[in-house]
This record gives C-alpha cells, structure tokens and sequence, in this order.
C-alpha cells in the first residue's frame, strides 16, 4: 500500500504542477498577448487552442491527474494518517474541485460561446472584453489551486 501511495502523490504532485504550470503561461502572457491584437485575430487564435487542446498531450495529463486525485482521496480516508491525510484530501480537492471542476463548468462553457462569435464589430469586441476578463479570472483560480495541490502532495512525500 506504500509503494501506491508513494507512487500516486508523486505522479500527482508532478501532473497538477504540470497543469499548475500550462494555466499560469495562460494568465501571465497567453491571454494578456491575446488581449493585445485585434479582436478578430485573438478570438480565431484562442479558437484555435481550443481545439487543439482537446486533441493534445494536456488531456493526457489533465483528467489521469483528477483520476488520481480521487484515489488518493480514497487512501487518505481508508487510511487514515492525521495530518497526512487531511493533506491528502486538501490537495485532491484543491485539483479536482477548483483546477478540473472550474474548467468543466466555467471556461469550457465560455470557450465553447466563443466558438460561435465571428468577426471584429461592436458586439465580438464587447463579447471578446468579457471573455477575456472571465476566462482569465477562472484561470487564474485553476492556476492557483493546481499550485497549491501540487505543494500539498509534495508536503505528504515529506512526511509519509
């Protein structure tokens, strides 16, 4: 049972700061970039990374990371380490509620109404402002909240 655990919060820590990592190039330079060049322009290539990051490494990364942190939910309850294990749960429901769970129901809904939005008139650029303004934000919490599950797995190795 160690050597699973072991195992698990090691490749846990690596993926969701990996993940960590790929969201904070988005609110660092990849969005404010965006927000930088012609409205046509930024919308067709954020587009663009939405479909190409479906079809990427990333996913083979991101959902196996939340898959793992739902097992190492389940050791950490059947068990049960103290402090270990309050860690344990906190960096699983750190990655799997604010990193993955806020991707599902806030940016790919807004990703998915950008599909739809064309051109670079008055109602894009006023659609563009607030998708930039809102996606970003919610990336900033995955951002953080991948960070802080990946310091906490990291703290389990530590101490287990």
């Amino acid at each position: 049972m160690q050597i699973i655990l072991t195992l698990s919060l090691a490749a846990a820590a690596i993926g969701s700061g990996l993940v960590a990592g790929i969201f904070f190039a988005f609110s660092t330079f990849i969005m404010p970039a965006f927000s930088r060049i012609p409205t046509e322009q930024g919308i067709a290539a954020m587009n663009s990374i939405n479909v190409t990051i479906v079809r990427s490494p990333f996913m083979g990364l991101f959902v196996p990371t939340a898959i793992l942190c739902l097992v190492i939910a389940v050791l950490a309850v059947i068990d049960w380490r103290g402090g270990a294990s309050l860690l344990m749960l906190a960096g699983a429901a750190l990655y799997v509620l604010a990193s993955f769970l806020s991707t599902i129901v806030f940016n790919v809904p807004m990703n998915d109404a950008l599909e739809k939005v064309a051109g670079s008139g008055p109602d894009a650029m006023a659609f563009w402002t607030t998708y930039l303004r809102d996606w970003t934000w919610w990336n900033h919490v995955r951002t953080i909240a991948s960070l802080l599950a990946s310091v906490a797995f990291v703290r389990v190795l530590m101490i287990v």
